[in-house]
């Protein structure tokens, strides 16, 4: 009887009454970080799958035109950092970023590589391409959520010059169709891993400081690039090659 009546007395306590009530609702909250998650890379994958479909009717017609562009994003360094630190970037945000963002970089981007194709020029695009850099490497160190129409509309502006970089140095013998859907799927695959390694870093508090780290030397790395883009020392200081060399 004694018994009986301690345990009431510790179950009508507020702050086990109020546990009891919070329990659950992380354990909620969780599940639907998961199940956003798990939706967004549904909706990656989905695309990843559709992307290549045209292809398999034009293999043959043209070396340069699919094969080229889908190894430029990654034999430019700046492309390279650029498109992996918005998957890493819609990864820290979560929810609907994980896939609305990307997705936004690559329709702009492909917006701007057929203005590249068909001539139109922009402004300072190896400066835009520099500053999209150390911006997104600022974003990653900083690791805060911003709202996501203001982080869409800036990952947007900056793929418009990706897209008119990319566009614009399309070899002359390459078939446009197939050279823009190589560089697409070239873009949409490094987001997939800029995704996938924020993902990894987010379970882990070492792995998201190393991430935050690696936020920091993209943002030198972008403060190099740009200093090289106003200079002006070389005609594409930004590739892989010419570091190399």
């Amino acid at each position: 009887m004694i018994f009986s009546e301690s345990l009431s007395q510790v179950n009508a306590h507020p702050s086990h009454s109020l546990l009891s009530n919070l329990l659950p609702l992380e354990f909620t909250l969780h599940d639907a970080a998961k199940a956003n998650y798990h939706r967004g890379m549904k909706i990656l994958f989905t695309l990843l799958c559709l992307l290549p479909l045209p292809l398999f009717a034009h293999t043959g017609t043209s070396p340069l035109g699919f094969t080229t562009g889908l190894s430029h994003p990654v034999f430019g360094l700046d492309h390279l950092l650029a498109m992996l630190s918005v998957g890493i970037l819609s990864a820290q945000i979560g929810g609907r970023a994980i896939w609305t963002v990307p997705l936004t970089f690559i329709c702009f981007m492909l917006v701007g590589g057929i203005l590249g194709m068909v001539g139109i020029p922009f402004f300072s695009v190896e400066i835009a391409i520099a500053l999209s850099v150390l911006l997104l490497g600022i974003l990653i160190a900083s690791n805060k959520k911003f709202p996501l129409f203001i982080t869409m509309a800036g990952v947007g502006f900056f793929a418009l010059f990706h897209g008119h970089a990319h566009g614009e140095e399309m070899p002359a013998s390459a078939q446009p169709a197939l050279y823009a859907l190589g560089f697409v799927l070239g873009t949409f695959l490094i987001h997939l891993a800029g995704v996938f390694l924020g993902y990894l870093a987010s379970k882990n508090p070492l792995r998201l400081v190393a991430l935050r780290a690696s936020g920091i030397a993209i943002a030198i790395l972008g403060i190099y690039f740009l200093s090289q883009s106003i200079h002006g020392k070389t005609s594409n200081p930004v590739s892989v090659a010419n570091l190399a060399r």
